[in-house]
């Protein structure tokens, strides 16, 4: 098994790509030392030693010794693959297509984002119609010399007159947010600073926005500092951030956080209360139409998720998972808003509920079944009125809009077919390309199955493969078997270039659907979570025994992949199945 060290390995095929160099003719690595210290703390009774505490101080010389050393290996081994140079080239060609972003409207203007094929960041357009002339709002990669400033978040005013929108600097959490006139596309004098983890909510009288920031850090330790007593805030336009209105804050509770957003009516600030990554939160809301008001407590309690689709009236929607693992839609009269008052409209079903939008007075559902993406529309009444005809197998998005549209887009994409966007129009029920994007490589020559498989305990995972068609099944295609597997968070179909040129190089690629995930619900995520998280490698490791089994692969051409929480997988089964 090795770890995402796959281009290099892939068998030769028809794009002219050379015949990688055998492994062995690569120099043995050897890694820098890293020293050990005595550094031992104690939580709640019980010893922890932590001997490299002092690679937590990243501006420390001896930690940039450490980073540079391992960053000499890394690129040292990179730079002696004989391909790497047509690999990167295969890449960047096929990379350089026009992408778009989900249109989305304001104010009478529609909104987007377009990327012309090799751009860092995605340039903000707007327009006054769908086939009108875009302006450009927003070029990120003009923001600073180097290209480290980048565009974190946006959020139009009512009127379409208006938008707010964050940078991010190197990475950073931290967030910087500015107002911009739409129509002369000039910044206006205000400045919000020390925003983390948090959007902009415009009121509808369009004279300002709601936002959540942190008090300000100190400058020393700005990357370090945790992330406590977060506070939500109302900004008017033209005022200094100083005179800002603190709508919200928890004194007794640091760890709390808030995001306020604004119902569609204008009349409710909806907020809800978070807690680390968990989806389980709890929903204040307060009347925007009496400003003397206090914020009223709805459900108090971090026992479930509760996700606000949109209010009728005093009535809120809600896609939670009470009595729901795989989620269903629930109306609140907050006039009545006891329990045994609340009302379901759309009940649970078999499959997963993901997401809800609220468009044309109808309620547009995305579920997943077996990690495929469905589309279904009800009434508010909870009656199905129809199913959206997707272009096939894949993942959805968008669906977004407001309850007087008659139009909505959504993006289709799968493993090779490039994210395109659809108009879908709620009257006639049809979807029409709006983009579609054009990659030099012909979709018909690979296959995508989708296989269902049994872990240690008898569980049953789905995985998608998928390859050049014509491969054959003799246990010598290198393989590249990828996976995350927690946060509640579905892998579904995605388009990936570097995926492409793999498979075009006769590799394998494989993604399964491992617990801890979102596929199937909040039971198939708590079954991958803190005691269970075992349940999580097993999966990955059965994956990769399945694929051996069925002779896609063999032990010495099977790499592994997994970023973030993937990489966690990745270091534990590399250790506890290291001959696999």
């Amino acid at each position: 098994m090795l770890i995402a060290q796959a281009l290099p390995v892939a068998a030769q095929s028809q794009n002219s790509l050379k015949q990688p160099a055998a492994q062995g003719s690569m120099k043995k690595l050897v890694y820098p030392q890293a020293k050990k210290i005595n550094h031992v703390d104690e939580y709640h009774g019980m010893k922890i030693a932590d001997p490299y505490r002092w690679l937590e101080d990243p501006d420390a010389a001896e930690s940039r010794a450490w980073i540079e050393a391992q960053n000499s290996i890394t690129f040292g081994y990179l730079n002696e693959i004989p391909e790497r140079a047509q690999i990167k080239e295969r890449i960047t060609k096929l990379w350089n297509y026009e992408k778009y972003g989900m249109p989305w409207k304001e104010g009478g203007r529609y909104f987007y984002s377009k990327n012309d094929g090799l751009q860092n960041q995605n340039v903000i357009y707007t327009l006054t119609s769908l086939d009108g002339e875009p302006r450009v709002l927003i070029d990120p990669n003009k923001l600073t010399a180097d290209g480290t400033v980048a565009l974190a978040g946006m959020a139009v005013s009512e009127d379409g007159k208006m938008m707010a929108y964050g940078l991010s600097a190197s990475g950073s959490d931290w967030q910087e947010w500015k107002v911009k006139n739409i129509e002369t596309g000039q910044d206006l004098a205000d400045t919000i600073k020390y925003v983390k983890f948090s959007g902009a909510q415009w009121t509808h009288d369009n004279k300002g926005f709601f936002y959540s920031r942190y008090d300000a850090p100190s400058e020393a330790k700005k990357l370090q500092d945790a992330n406590y007593f977060q506070k939500l805030y109302y900004h008017r336009i033209g005022e200094p951030q100083a005179e800002d209105t603190l709508i919200y804050e928890r004194k007794d509770e640091k760890e709390w956080g808030f995001y306020g957003g604004v119902s569609e009516d204008g009349r409710y600030l909806i907020v809800s209360v978070w807690k680390g990554s968990n989806p389980q939160v709890r929903i204040y809301y307060k009347d925007l139409e009496n400003k003397d008001a206090e914020v009223v407590k709805l459900i108090d309690n971090f026992e479930q998720a509760y996700n606000f689709i949109g209010n009728d009236g005093q009535t809120f929607l809600f896609q939670t998972d009470l009595d729901a693992p795989r989620s269903r839609v629930i109306a609140i009269d907050t006039t009545k808003p006891a329990k045994e008052n609340w009302r379901e409209i759309i009940p649970q079903s078999a499959e997963t509920l993901e997401g809800v939008s609220f468009v044309n007075n109808m309620l547009i559902a995305s579920y997943l079944k077996d990690a495929r993406s469905q589309i279904k529309i009800f009434g508010l009444d909870g009656k199905h009125v129809r199913d959206v005809e997707l272009p096939g197998i894949g993942s959805v998005g968008g669906f977004g809009g407001e309850r007087k549209d008659k139009e909505t887009f959504y993006s289709f994409t799968g493993f090779t077919t490039p994210p395109t966007i659809y108009r879908y129009d709620l009257t006639t029920g049809k979807s029409t390309v709006f983009r579609q994007p054009k990659v030099a490589f012909t979709p018909g020559d690979f296959e995508t199955k989708q296989i269902f498989y049994v872990s240690k305990d008898g569980t049953r995972v789905p995985m998608f493969i998928t390859h050049k068609k014509g491969m054959k099944l003799d246990g010598n295609n290198p393989t590249l078997l990828y996976g995350y597997g927690g946060f509640n968070s579905s892998m579904t179909p995605y388009f990936s270039i570097s995926n492409l040129v793999w498979m075009e190089m006769g590799g394998v690629f494989a993604m399964p659907n491992l617990r801890g995930g979102n596929e199937y619900g909040e039971d198939w995520h708590k079954a991958g979570m803190k005691e269970k998280k075992q349940n999580v490698f097993d999966d990955f490791i059965a994956a990769g025994e399945w694929l051996i089994a069925n002779k896609y692969t063999s032990n010495k051409k099977l790499a592994i992949s997994g970023g973030s929480n993937g990489g966690l997988l990745v270091g534990a089964v590399l250790n506890q199945r290291p001959e696999l």
